[in-house]
């Protein structure tokens, strides 16, 4: 069942990019208790949707649950019986952080915490005083990103919050089957979310243009960030298999700020209005589009291009103007410098910094990318980033991959190899190489036997620390691509 999936593994080339996955069904997650060979499976109605995101509070982890000293437990505190906590406690590097808030969880964090053991943030305020676009909004974008990657997770999450601005159960399936329910400058906003979840390696001018004709630069510049960053978040959760949480969460959560609907229930397997129960999704990326029993899951990338078409697509990033605007080189400097952060003013940084709040959480994740800061090497960093800016054709995040790989001494030969036969890599680079692909490319794709290999090959800690920079480059591609950025001289 795993087709190119084994083959990329073992050491096949990337020539054979397109795959279709059979998916198992329901009512019970066949083979919950092993690893499968098949990804979870990609419901095609509501109804269905809902039954597997309440069987996903019965999910088993992928990563084995950690055991805690007795100085972890008094340093976790309230968090030690948490798996995400414990993961970032044993696995991660403290300075490393992630790119969707928190790192390694530190005593006496102050505040709520969610479910990765970082302070909650306040989903009912902007992190920055010149971002315009709705808490609900965004959410609507996270629903989407979320049905389009597969993660139940995060979607079941979504369900519970968009209930709590008050829409209705049939608002919210609209979000998946009617978007004619939306206005025209909500449907453009969705199609794009779903293109830079997807889809990134069609990202174009042409994409942003039409997104212009209703958002302005800095509305794009914030939905890019938060729909990348909610990518981000899917595949931590996805890749470490989070169950999903056993009651709602998000329920009355701030009572200083009450929220205008009614709190979903603990369950999600509430009834759906006749409109909406045989809906075909037009948001999941279904192959079979008749929602019969066995619905696949369609995961695509072109095929990778030569040696000279990359050194013409490099040429064209580093003489390119960007998309969406940068702030000046000093004023970069001198945020990076208030936020403790000793790196170049790189174009990225120019780019984010236009919200240095919402941007500071993401530094440490985002610089960590191009430095050693825990068990992958630097080497081990520049290759991933390598092999997933190209699947994702983020050309600006490649251009910075082979300068750094030429750095660290890797020929035109060693680098060309990384997209193609990985035979001659060690049985461990080859397991997290292809963990990554899988996760980096989309959700849908990954499977608890990738999971398995890469697990027996490398071990947990290389394996978090592996999705953990999944998450990185997942964010920093699609930012980084969707704004055009031209390489630095």
């Amino acid at each position: 069942m795993l087709n190119v999936l084994f083959r990329r593994l073992f050491g096949a080339g990337l020539a054979a990019r397109r795959f279709v996955v059979a998916l198992a069904f329901f009512p019970t997650l066949a083979g919950a208790d092993s690893p499968v060979e098949t990804p979870r499976p990609v419901p095609a109605t509501r109804p269905q949707m809902k039954e597997l995101l309440e069987q996903m509070k019965q999910r088993p982890f992928r990563i084995p649950y950690p055991e805690l000293t007795e100085e972890g437990k008094q340093e976790l505190g309230e968090r030690a019986s948490n798996y995400e906590a414990r993961l970032r406690y044993h696995y991660l590097p403290t300075s490393e952080g992630s790119v969707f808030g928190g790192g390694r969880p530190r005593a006496g964090a102050a505040g709520a915490t969610g479910a990765a053991g970082a302070p909650r943030p306040d989903f009912t305020r902007n992190a920055d005083e010149n971002m315009t676009l709705s808490y609900q909004f965004k959410t609507k974008l996270f629903w989407i990103v979320s049905r389009t990657n597969n993660c139940q997770y995060c979607l079941g999450h979504q369900e519970w919050k968009l209930a709590e601005t008050g829409m209705s159960d049939d608002e919210i399936a609209a979000l998946d089957v009617a978007w004619s329910a939306y206005n025209k400058q909500e449907q453009a906003a969705f199609a794009y979310a779903r293109l830079l979840t997807y889809e990134p390696n069609r990202l174009s001018d042409q994409v942003i243009q039409e997104l212009a004709e209703y958002y302005s630069p800095m509305q794009i510049l914030e939905m890019t960030m938060s729909v990348s960053g909610n990518n981000a978040i899917n595949r931590w959760k996805e890749g470490t298999g989070v169950p999903q949480s056993e009651g709602n969460t998000f329920a009355r959560r701030n009572a200083t700020q009450p929220m205008p609907g009614a709190a979903h229930s603990d369950k999600f397997t509430t009834p759906t209005s006749e409109r909406f129960r045989n809906a075909i999704s037009v948001v999941a990326p279904l192959a079979d589009k008749s929602g019969s029993a066995r619905p696949l899951g369609l995961n695509t990338r072109p095929d990778l291009e030569s040696r000279e078409q990359v050194r013409a697509a490099l040429e064209r990033a580093a003489s390119r103007s960007p998309r969406l605007p940068l702030i000046d080189e000093p004023a970069a400097a001198e945020w990076l410098k208030q936020a403790g952060q000793h790196a170049e003013a790189a174009n990225w940084v120019r780019l984010i910094a236009h919200f240095p709040n919402e941007a500071r959480n993401r530094l440490p994740s985002l610089l960590a990318r191009e430095r050693q800061t825990g068990d992958l090497t630097a080497l081990q960093k520049t290759q991933l980033n390598w092999i997933l800016a190209r699947q994702d054709r983020a050309w600006y995040a490649a251009g910075r991959a082979m300068r750094a790989l030429q750095a660290l001494g890797q020929s035109q030969d060693q680098i060309d190899a990384l997209d193609g036969d990985w035979s001659s890599f060690s049985e461990r680079d080859r397991a997290l190489f292809a963990f990554a692909s899988h996760l980096g490319a989309s959700p849908i794709a990954l499977t608890d036997e990738d999971a398995a290999r890469a697990l027996d090959a490398a071990g947990p800690r290389l394996v978090v620390q592996a999705i953990n920079h999944v998450t990185s480059c997942a964010y920093f591609n699609r930012v980084t691509e969707a704004a055009g950025l031209p390489l630095e001289p």
